[in-house]
Parts: C-alpha cells; structure tokens; sequence
C-alpha cells in the first residue's frame, strides 16, 4: 500500500508496529499533533494496513466527555462476548460500568482495566489485534485513564495499541510517542495539486502553503473556497487568524449549509456511541428523520 503524501516516515514507525505484533509481540504508540495535521488518515492508514487484525477503535465525542466508561464501551463493545471467561471480581466490574448487571456493585476502576486487559488478551489468541483510539482528547476521564493503565500492563501478546491526539493530557507521560508535524513545503504543494481541480499560478499555489503551514487539512480546506479574487493573487495574510480555527469554521460552514434533516442525521450519527447502523436507522425512526 502506498505511503500518504509527505508521510513515509510515520507511515513505516506504524506498519513496524504491525509486524512486532503480528510477531507476537505488544506495543504502543501514541500520536501528537494539531488539528488537521493527518493523525487521522495515519489511523486511516494503519487500518488498512492491518486487514488481518481484528480491529476494535473509538473516537473521542466532546458531548460524551461527561459520560464515564462511554469511550471504553465503544473499544469493548466488539468482545464484551469474551467476558464470561474472566475472574468474576473482573467481569463484575466490567459489567457493571457498562450497565449490564442490575447487581453488580459500583464499579472498581483497578478491576475494570484488568478487565480491558484480560478482554484483549483472550481476543489476541484468536488473531492479533489493534486498538485505536482517535480524538482522545474528547474521551471521558475514565476511559483515559483505563486505557493509559492498559498501556502500561500489557503483556506480551499480539495487540498494538494506538492512540491519538492534539496534545498531551494527564497520564500519557512515558508512553511510546510520535509527534505528526505538519508537511514539508514539497509535501505540501504535492498534496495541494493532487486534490485542486485544476492549475494553480504558482504565486498563488505558494501563498496557500505558507498560509496553511503544512496543515493537509487547512491546505484542502483552503483551496475548496477559493475564489476569483484568490485565484488573482488577493488572498488574505498567513497570519490572519489560526488554522485550527480556520478549520473549524470550514467544517461549521459546511454543516450549516445543509438541510435540516441532513443536519439532524448528523447530530444523531456524533451521538451514537459505537457506530452501529442499524441503531443509528432506529434512532432516525424515532425523531422521524426522513
């Protein structure tokens, strides 16, 4: 599979990470780097690469962040069936964060990690596996923690994990990092002129670069809104305002523009927590999306 734009460098630390597991091996990893920068499609990347593995992920919901567990149910959700093998202090736990026991006590935190430890663990000796965790910044507290505990303890066995986010956060001290930078100037018109519909003044094409800074997402951003006025060389200044709120406001403009109804897909589809169509198709039933 070939290597994303200006990205060979990360590209090979992941696909090694997938040979030391597949070899028998765990590992971790954890990705920084600003909005926009790509961790995403690396994530991307990584899953296609590991078509072999069972793949278990989550992507970290702002609105969830107040909801304990709800990051470590959507990483779960796919094993949960492999619970009734665990020590029963473990399952009891476990079950009992994610709601599925009316009996169990409050749910002890040490208990719940080993838990997730245990879960993928007997996962692994089926075929290896990967666990990535997008936007972790946006994970409840709890999920983060438990997952950085996961980190830490696991043994060796054939799971790598992979987590990603804007910035270090409480706990993620001593993990395996790789910061994601933004691209080369070379990288970034490559990407530019691949997804342009047409040809650049390189003048312009320069001023694009230097605005987004090595930012894939601000470079496509950008160039999807430019104008006649742009294109004859009157952008505006690279220091104007930051990417990322560029960023934002392109995704903001971009949600406000469609329908109603779209919009209300939308919302429903950020809430769902474990990406499960039929679900999201019964939720659409009862607000009567159309």
């Amino acid at each position: 599979m070939s290597a994303l734009i200006g990205r060979n460098a990360e590209c090979q630390v992941l696909e090694a990470l997938l040979r030391t597991v597949r070899d028998g091996d765990s590992e971790v990893r954890v990705l920084l780097g600003q909005a926009g920068v790509g961790k995403t499609s690396l994530l991307g990347h990584l899953r296609a690469s590991a078509a072999d593995f069972q793949i278990l992920e989550a992507t970290g919901i702002e609105s969830e962040m107040e909801l304990p567990f709800a990051g470590l149910h959507q990483v779960c959700a796919p094993i949960l069936d492999l619970r009734a093998a665990l020590p029963a202090p473990q399952r009891a736990a476990l079950e009992s964060a994610f709601g599925l026991s009316d009996t169990a006590p409050a749910p002890d935190r040490f208990l719940v990690g080993l838990a997730v430890i245990g879960l993928l663990v007997d996962a692994a000796a089926r075929r290896p596996v990967l666990l990535v965790v997008d936007d972790l910044q946006w994970l409840d507290t709890v999920s983060a923690q438990t997952l950085f505990f996961v980190a830490r303890r696991l043994p060796d066995v054939r799971v790598g994990l992979v987590l990603a986010l804007r910035t270090p956060i409480d706990g993620i001290a001593g993990l395996p990092a790789m910061a994601v930078p933004g691209l080369a100037d070379d990288s970034a018109r490559e990407l530019l002129e691949s997804v342009f519909p047409g040809r650049l003044d390189p003048a312009v094409r320069d001023r694009i670069v230097a605005e987004a800074r090595g930012n894939p997402l601000a470079l496509q951003a950008i160039s999807q809104g430019l104008n006649a006025v742009d294109l004859a060389g009157g952008f505006q200044r690279p220091d104007r305002r930051p990417v990322v709120a560029e960023i934002e406001d392109h995704y903001l403009s971009t949600l406000r523009s469609l329908p109603a109804d779209a919009r209300r897909v939308v919302l429903l589809a950020a809430s769902e927590p474990v990406g499960d169509p039929s679900l999201l198709r019964r939720a659409m039933e009862v607000q009567q999306v159309p």
